[in-house]
């Protein structure tokens, strides 16, 4: 093709106006989650779409490396595009200026993953047909949707599901750019592409965010993929599907952290030999990956420093034990896993690998009341079992919840299966310690309980005073001095009676700054909430705060209300600009309905009052400290 024509590579669909001026949310989703999430869902990808009926292993070939900047296809498009681009917010203004940074580079960094004895995308030469056959076209151009399988025990052990995972790959560059080359089974190439900016006014016109690298029909009705003759760096040659990234960035071009990941999600799929990782010139496979697994440059072999990452010990319990079935119900139904468990006193973090019959972990499971216990586990079920745990994914497939859910039954029946695999692995472990810690007989404790019964006695005895009272009977006598009670005051002129105290609202007014016209936001009223109305607590990588305004008689009709923040020190110093809200939370969302709320200028909008209480669930990135102290203000 020529690539020279006026026709621009790039297409944006035009709409009437500008509506949504933040970048898709699930971009700092994945860019939170790093190489990691990175290499998990292109790796997962391709397992998805091993060739039915091939005896030998998916192949992954990842490299990093450098390309000129004008070897991009089209990428002038992208830079015209992005200088068009108006931040509205903070968030949306410090990204775009972010991106303008980096696209003066000649020579840019970029990653790609190549997967072989694979599927590919199928029917490319029908562009976009909405047929669920072809499995370009909803790769290619639909957002949130996955290719479904026909045959159902194959779309079971697929590791997608929520149609999500392929922004991963956008979210890895700083310009939000990802191409993806594919050979299908009758040797033809393609290449397409996705960019993910913000809703934008470009020569006249409003377009919408996402841009997709494709050719179009006369009409302008259609899209349609380029043939592949571009640079070598976007070729693929055989059958499968190739993911190139450029403008890569900087944290994530790391190759020991992608051999890491890839040993972390799926160690199980490469020493079932399903699976084998070339990164650069490092070649892992069921043979090789005890290697990487036993390297100190990837990982800690001391098994008393094993707190956070598990793999070597995953490994070593998956290989060398012998499973044993662990039974989970869901109140409904059992399901039947293979469980792998080892106890060792040295482990000093006990956690479950809960594995995907693909091969893939979907996370490190902590046992409640069990986290600190001296064990290591791996669990595996069979198809049913893993349908099941394919629904209590989360969408990044790094945790098993229920709160995505919809379903108020099905959710219920989640809670308890996490519940009851939390209670039967507890089971285990108890036994375990028990085998492995046996009693040396029965122990008369009636000696020692008399001693520290008469010693309690005695303690008791000289701490306090004692008087003397009929028939030598004694009382306790406090050793403080008991405060005198406190004289009620009078009124003047109200005939010597006690004055009512007036009830103190929870909510106290703040004066605002006066800056000009006053806008719609600087018209609303802010309170301070006092901190007895404000209930706080952290669970792991999650905050809830509960907000009680029902002893406030200032806002009772108000139905939202937007919420800000400010540090507080020891001292009760306040630092009114010193946290920033998007960059310490990952998400922030109602406790019940899981509507996820927006930051607007580091304000929290929006935010439903039912019966007079706010509750909301705020996800935490690993950059937040736990230690700090906050007072809150709220605006309607």
């Amino acid at each position: 093709m020529n690539t020279n024509q006026r026709e621009p590579l790039w297409k944006f669909s035009p709409i009437p106006n500008i509506e949504e001026s933040n970048f898709n949310k699930i971009l700092e989703r994945f860019y939170n989650m790093r190489v990691t999430g990175l290499t998990r869902e292109n790796t997962q990808n391709s397992m998805d779409g091993r060739l039915i009926g091939s005896e030998g292993p998916v192949t992954l070939t990842i490299k990093t490396g450098s390309i000129k900047k004008e070897d991009i296809p089209g990428i002038n498009d992208v830079i015209d595009r992005i200088k068009s681009l108006q931040g509205r917010n903070s968030y949306t203004k410090e990204t775009i200026q972010h991106m303008l940074n980096k696209i003066n580079q000649d020579e840019v960094r970029y990653i790609s993953f190549e997967d072989s004895n694979t599927r590919g995308l199928t029917g490319a030469k029908n562009g976009q047909s909405n047929s669920a056959r072809d499995t370009w076209g909803i790769y290619a151009y639909n957002k949130g949707v996955h290719f479904e399988e026909a045959d159902s025990e194959m779309e079971t052990s697929r590791g997608g599901s929520h149609g999500v995972g392929k922004i991963a790959s956008n979210a890895a560059s700083d310009l939000h750019l990802m191409y993806f080359a594919n050979c299908d089974e009758h040797g033809d190439k393609h290449l397409g592409g996705t960019v993910q900016l913000i809703e934008h006014f470009y020569e006249g016109k409003y377009y919408r965010s996402t841009g997709y690298f494709t050719d179009i029909n006369e009409d302008q009705s259609k899209f349609y993929p380029y043939e592949n003759n571009f640079h070598p760096a976007f070729a693929k040659d055989n059958r499968g599907l190739k993911i190139i990234i450029p403008f890569l960035r900087e944290e994530y071009d790391d190759e020991n952290e992608i051999i890491k990941s890839i040993c972390d999600s799926f160690f199980v799929s490469i020493l079932e030999g399903k699976l084998e990782v070339i990164v650069n010139e490092e070649k892992i496979t069921r043979e090789s990956i005890i290697h990487y697994v036993k390297d100190t440059k990837y990982y800690e072999q001391d098994i008393t420093e094993a707190k956070k990452t598990f793999t070597p010990l995953y490994v070593e319990t998956y290989m060398n034990e012998t499973p044993k079935e662990l039974t989970v119900s869901d109140s409904v139904r059992d399901y039947h896993f293979n469980l792998y468990f080892r106890y060792d006193e040295r482990i000093p973090k006990g956690r479950v690998a809960i594995v995907r019959t693909i091969g893939m972990k979907i996370e490190d499971f902590k046992v409640t009341s069990n986290a600190n216990k001296p064990y290591n586990a791996v669990l595996i079920g069979g198809s049913d079992e893993d349908a099941y745990i394919k629904s209590l994914e989360n969408e990044s497939h790094t945790e098993l919840s229920w709160e995505h859910i919809k379903d108020s039954k099905l959710q219920r029946r989640a809670k308890r299966f996490i519940n009851n695999l939390s209670r039967e692995m507890a089971k285990v472990i108890e036994e375990a310690i028990k085998e492995n810690n046996p009693t040396d007989g029965v122990m008369n404790t009636e000696d020692i309980l008399y001693v520290v019964e008469t010693q309690f006695k005695n303690d008791l005895s000289s701490s306090l005073g004692t008087v003397m009272i009929n028939k030598g009977k004694s009382v306790v006598k406090a050793s403080a001095d008991v405060p005198k009670k406190a004289k009620k005051k009078k009124a003047e002129g109200n005939d010597g009676k006690e004055k009512p105290e007036n009830k103190r609202d929870p909510l106290k007014r703040k004066k605002r700054e006066e800056k000009g016209t006053a806008s719609v936001e600087q018209l609303k009223t802010k309170y301070s909430a006092n901190p007895e109305m404000v209930e706080r607590i952290i669970l792991d990588n999650k905050e809830l705060i509960k907000f009680d305004f029902t002893g406030s008689d200032l806002i009772t009709n108000e139905e939202t209300c937007d919420i800000s923040l400010s540090i507080i020190d020891g001292m009760g110093v306040e630092y009114a600009d010193e946290f920033n809200i998007p960059g310490n939370y990952s998400s922030i969302a109602d406790l019940n309905s899981g509507k996820e709320y927006e930051i607007d200028n580091n304000v929290i909008k929006d935010v439903r009052i039912h019966q007079g209480v706010s509750e909301i669930q705020l996800g935490l990135k690993d950059n937040f400290n736990k230690s700090l102290k906050f007072v809150y203000y709220i605006e309607v």
